[in-house]
């Protein structure tokens, strides 16, 4: 896996199109309404050993940052995590009931909205209630991870998440800059960031990781060049630098936000150059879709071996496992089926108050989406697919029955970000930060006029 990124704004700028991050293939906008959940019930059921990975979603959050889109609660009044923690263990109890015991979680992750509004007590509770409803792997392989926002962590928060067997943290911190700061309203200085992070080197979390993004309201390429330096001091060995996407009409909270103060789609694409540029000098690999980690980091080590993958949690080390989702909002997927619990906090609840799994969409995927999923990740994850491979998976002629989309991507080829021959696709050095177009060709479910419901890629 080569190191070397190049950076071309103008060839960014000629594909830099809309479209999905591909955290599942066929991606969520493609799960249709559930009558019931007895899908949901025989896919947990099933006899299988393959290990699990458990997602859990703490949707809410002290504070509104204006730039957020996630599925959040936002509020003060603390007395709402313990009615919420009570019904989370009740999701627990009727998924855990439904799961051979033999089955091994090998990941855990908690996120949010903001996971430590749950105190320390909440968060022990609940952990301790996983840990005797399903088995832990106790391998050091293992990944249990939270995204903290700083502000919200108590004295002994982290000491508490590392006792209960937190392995990684992922702090957000999106920009060191108190102007942006104010403008997006998430104030929180360089010396807490400073102070958490050496908190958790000395607790011993394996894995740190920083949450940054760029574009936000006031941004200049001196700004963020400020923010990107002072981070790379902290030397976090993984970092996530996210593409605004400032969008409205579908969040509401960005309405506060003054588009005149986000920074010209120009000097955007100069502010992403330039933290690609000084990542890359200061030893980060660039894993792939904004994520950055040192080269001895998993991911990283990962993607060398050929064993990396995504889920709904992004870049995964943990690619064999079943994902089981708890909380509103949160995706499972279970084989060839992908579930999603009611958005809202409302209907999540009475589904678990009829004794229901809450299952509000859900989607099975067909051979033809396996096959095209196969491609994507393999995209995304590796820059490689060899078409003999598919051939022997799926016992096809890839060649001939990929012949439109191989014809779509002739222009990447002229351009010089694939290679496309009698071999496979390769992905080349310039066309790493444009991977995701070369998968949208190979996306059944996709055309130009629905490219406004996704992010821009850069």
């Amino acid at each position: 896996m080569t190191e070397h990124l190049i950076w071309d704004p103008l060839m960014v700028q000629r594909y830099n199109r809309a479209g999905p991050r591909y955290t599942s293939y066929p991606t969520a906008i493609e799960f249709c309404t559930a009558s019931d959940d007895a899908n949901q019930r025989r896919a947990l059921s099933q006899s299988t050993s393959r290990p699990l990975s458990l997602y859990l979603h703490i949707p809410f959050c002290s504070h509104v940052c204006y730039y957020c889109g996630c599925n959040k609660i936002v509020t003060r009044n603390k007395d709402r995590a313990e009615p919420y923690l009570q019904w989370l263990l009740q999701e627990i109890d009727l998924k855990a009931a439904l799961v051979r015991q033999d089955r091994v979680v090998e990941q855990l992750h908690l996120g949010g909205g903001t996971p430590t509004f749950f105190s320390d007590e909440q968060l022990d509770r609940l952990i301790t209630h996983l840990r005797r409803r399903f088995r832990f792997s106790d391998a050091d392989s293992a990944d249990f991870s939270i995204e903290i926002d700083p502000r919200e962590l108590g004295p002994e928060t982290l000491s508490t998440l590392r006792a209960l067997g937190f392995n990684r943290v992922s702090f957000g911190v999106q920009d060191l800059d108190p102007d942006v700061q104010k403008a997006v309203n998430r104030i929180q200085s360089q010396e807490m960031i400073h102070q958490v992070m050496s908190e958790a080197r000395a607790l011993g979390f394996r894995s740190i990781n920083v949450d940054l993004i760029y574009g936000l309201p006031l941004q200049t390429l001196d700004s963020f060049e400020r923010t990107i330096r002072d981070i790379i001091d902290l030397r976090p060995d993984r970092l996530s630098v996210f593409n605004y996407a400032h969008l409205p009409q579908r969040f509401m909270p960005q309405r506060r936000i003054n588009a005149e103060d986000l920074p010209a789609p120009e000097e955007k694409l100069t502010i992403f150059g330039m933290a690609i540029r000084s990542l890359s000098e200061a030893g980060y690999h660039y894993v792939g879709m904004d994520h950055f980690a040192l080269p001895d980091d998993e991911l990283s080590l990962a993607q060398a071996k050929g064993t990396l993958h995504r889920n709904f949690q992004g870049y995964t080390t943990h690619g064999n496992c079943d994902l089981i989702g708890f909380g509103v909002s949160s995706i499972s997927q279970l084989g060839d089926l992908f579930i999603q619990s009611p958005v809202e906090l409302d209907a999540w609840q009475t589904e678990l108050a009829r004794g229901r799994l809450p299952t509000a969409r859900e989607c099975r995927s067909s051979r033809e989406d396996e096959i095209r999923k196969r491609i994507i990740m393999g995209l995304l994850c590796h820059l490689s697919v060899r078409f003999n491979d598919l051939d022997e998976e799926f016992g096809i002629n890839s060649r001939d029955r990929f012949s439109a989309e191989l014809a779509r991507l002739q222009g990447m080829q002229e351009d010089g970000l694939l290679i496309i021959d009698s071999e496979g696709i390769q992905v080349t050095d310039a066309g790493r930060l444009l991977v995701r177009q070369a998968c949208m060709a190979f996306d059944a479910y996709r055309t130009e006029s629905e490219q406004p419901r996704f992010s821009r890629a850069i």
